[in-house]
């Protein structure tokens, strides 16, 4: 005969790790440089979200940050303290060789400075065809490869012109031939179009969004362009070493009308931070009082010092 049967409690639940969907995860991610005497924290527990096949714009007044997470996010700097991982990888504890397989095949990066991205002495063909035969990648399909990249960009007609016969718009597309030369699943961008005109910077925004929506990269780019920001979906702003707001941006297929919303960004501690022009607007300083209602909470100002 059969015992009694026992009814064990439940193991605890598990809550899902942080960004576990998402295809870069930044977590509490700190970097601090050290310059001389002064030590300077440039990203102060920065959470941030991005999903594959994402574009979005990373936004914020020099010194916000941006930038360094950028490079934190290129395997080029690495974290202080805090999480940060894209497509899987690590970004703490990388080895060197790891950094250097992750840049190779992982990542793509395109900066302001159109020379820096270019070989003075190669043509467009030519420096779109390097970093596929520094990865091993068979002669036939590099230029297969290379030729593609080229037409889909825009820039089919610069194959054989170097960098100096190249107008600085044609040398960015070819830049971001460059870039996705190898597949990578992220493409960064920092501030592609800040030395370009409007039109010319409309030509290389538009191959950044054929190099998301057609040739299947996440796009981030960092700029301070807002005619930039206001083309993606979702736009993401940088205060301090922290994300603060974050636009979202969606169209109405019906008649093509834009619907912006903009959030305030509340980090995995609780922070929220409030825009300057609201703490000027309501006084609002050191101590203020928070009451929850209904459906909201409510911010006043404080009503003096607690001695």
């Amino acid at each position: 005969m059969a015992g009694p049967v026992l009814a064990l409690p439940a193991g605890p639940r598990h809550e899902p790790e942080f960004g576990h969907d998402a295809l870069v995860v930044c977590d509490s991610l700190v970097r601090i440089y050290q310059t001389d005497s002064v030590e300077v924290q440039a990203l102060q527990g920065l959470d941030l979200l991005i999903h594959e096949g994402e574009m979005v714009a990373i936004v914020g007044a020099s010194g916000s940050g941006k930038s360094t997470l950028l490079q934190v996010l290129a395997g080029v700097d690495t974290p202080t303290a805090g999480r940060a991982r894209v497509a899987g990888h690590d970004l703490v504890d990388m080895s060197r060789a790891e950094r250097v397989l992750f840049r190779r095949h992982v990542v793509g990066f395109v900066r302001q400075q159109a020379a820096r991205n270019l070989v003075p002495y190669l043509t467009a063909s030519q420096v779109v065809d390097l970093p596929m035969t520094i990865a091993g990648t068979a002669r036939k399909e590099r230029r297969v490869r290379a030729e593609a990249l080229l037409e889909s960009l825009g820039v089919a007609h610069c194959a054989s012109r170097r960098p100096q016969q190249m107008s600085g718009g044609e040398q960015q597309r070819v830049a971001i031939a460059v870039a996705l030369a190898n597949r990578p699943q992220v493409l960064l961008a920092d501030e592609p179009t800040g030395e370009l005109d409007s039109e010319t910077a409309e030509e290389v925004f538009a191959a950044l969004r054929t190099a998301n929506q057609q040739l299947g990269a996440t796009v981030v780019v960092v700029t301070h362009d807002a005619a930039v920001s206001g083309q993606v979906a979702r736009t993401v702003a940088i205060r301090d070493g922290r994300t603060s707001s974050e636009v979202l941006r969606s169209v109405d297929t019906a008649d093509a009308v834009g619907v912006v919303e903009e959030y305030a960004v509340m980090d995995r501690a609780g922070r929220v931070q409030v825009p300057r022009e609201f703490r000027e607007a309501l006084e609002l300083t050191r101590r203020v009082r928070i009451a929850l209602a209904e459906d909201h909470v409510e911010i006043r100002p404080g009503q003096g010092e607690v001695e």
